[in-house]
């Protein structure tokens, strides 16, 4: 499969320019150089800077330079401390993952598109000279698979316009269901050479996201350990998911444990259509709530990054720090050191 050079072993900056309360304040003192310095002293080789269309537009569409600032400062920092850096669009206008953001109607509405593929023009105008470092992903976690095709056809007019402007940059674009896994063969086969197939995985959602306040049909006072049985892990699913989050192979057997068998099974099919479409593989968010015990987080770091390691697939982990699942945070102070060696 081909590889991603650059982006084998990464952090995200969650939480500072998307998902967060839109002010000055909050994006001048939620991630500083400090931060940047810090992450590139675990020993990653990039960033993920998610960011939503509020930094950088008004309701009306009209650009803020002051928001297009603090991704610039990013990449210098990147710059400074050898790091390459992902430009994610968390949020554009008319689409977030996230239901409680009001955004709707963008998968059908020309105009919402046509401002989206003008905001992506707008990034590669203002950083195009720094393309050597930084990598374009289109958009966040698109949901419904029936949005699919419709975002196959978005994406392809989105990558045509970049290209005018930035012929050679790297282009990130993942499927449905939040960038499963599975969604992966229904995107198209590359338009050139510099396009990456992204996902992210929070698999077993039951035990990444145990107690997560979010999930609606979750006991907030779940809790389970990661090396569980298949048995304890589908009962668990029972009693707090619905079945759209249950994704086990038809295989497993009751008495056996998760272990990296069960990555191998899930990531095949994604492995099989990057490699015939000799397309380098990404995993742009995955983790562990912080709910779970370190000492299980750990264990699952250890067991995800055993397979990404075997088939060469770069990942950024979520996250840095808070946002739920943050690696700076006291809850990993215990295991942080040997966990550092298996992002």
């Amino acid at each position: 499969m081909k590889s991603f050079d650059g982006y084998k072993k990464g952090i995200n900056f969650g939480g500072w320019l998307s998902q967060c309360k839109h002010t000055m304040e909050h994006y001048r003192t939620f991630i500083s150089e400090d931060d940047v310095k810090k992450a590139a002293s675990w020993g990653v080789d990039h960033v993920r800077v998610p960011v939503d269309y509020d930094l950088v537009e008004t309701d009306t569409g009209s650009y803020k330079d002051e928001g297009f600032a603090f991704i610039q400062s990013a990449i210098g920092w990147c710059r400074k401390y050898g790091l390459n850096m992902i430009l994610d669009l968390h949020k554009t206008y008319g689409y977030s993952f996230d239901e409680g953001e009001g955004e709707t109607g963008f998968f059908y509405n020309k105009d919402y598109q046509e401002r989206f593929y003008r905001l992506w023009e707008e990034f590669a105008r203002r950083f195009a000279p720094d393309t050597d470092i930084v990598a374009f992903e289109l958009l966040n976690e698109v949901t419904l698979k029936e949005y699919g095709e419709i975002w196959n056809n978005i994406a392809d007019s989105c990558i045509e316009r970049i290209r005018k402007i930035c012929p050679g940059v790297k282009i990130l674009i993942g499927g449905y269901y939040n960038n499963s896994i599975i969604a992966v063969p229904d995107l198209r086969p590359p338009r050139d050479e510099n396009i990456i197939y992204n996902f992210h995985c929070y698999e077993p959602l039951i035990f990444t996201h145990q107690g997560a306040y979010w999930i609606k049909t979750m006991n907030r006072d779940f809790r389970m350990a990661f090396d569980s049985s298949y048995k304890a892990y589908r009962q668990a699913c029972k009693d707090n998911l619905t079945e759209e989050y249950v994704n086990f192979p038809k295989e497993a057997q009751d008495g056996q444990t998760v272990s990296s068998e069960y990555f191998e099974s899930l990531f095949a099919p994604a492995i099989k259509a990057a490699e015939e479409r000799n397309a380098p593989l990404y995993c742009g968010e995955y983790g562990v709530i912080n709910l779970a015990s370190a000492e299980d987080t750990l264990k699952w770091y250890k067991t995800i990054n055993s397979v990404f390691e075997k088939h060469g697939i770069g990942r950024a982990a979520w996250s840095y720090k808070q946002m739920d699942f943050g690696i700076a945070d006291p809850h990993i102070d215990s295991v942080r050191d040997e966990l550092l060696k298996y992002l």
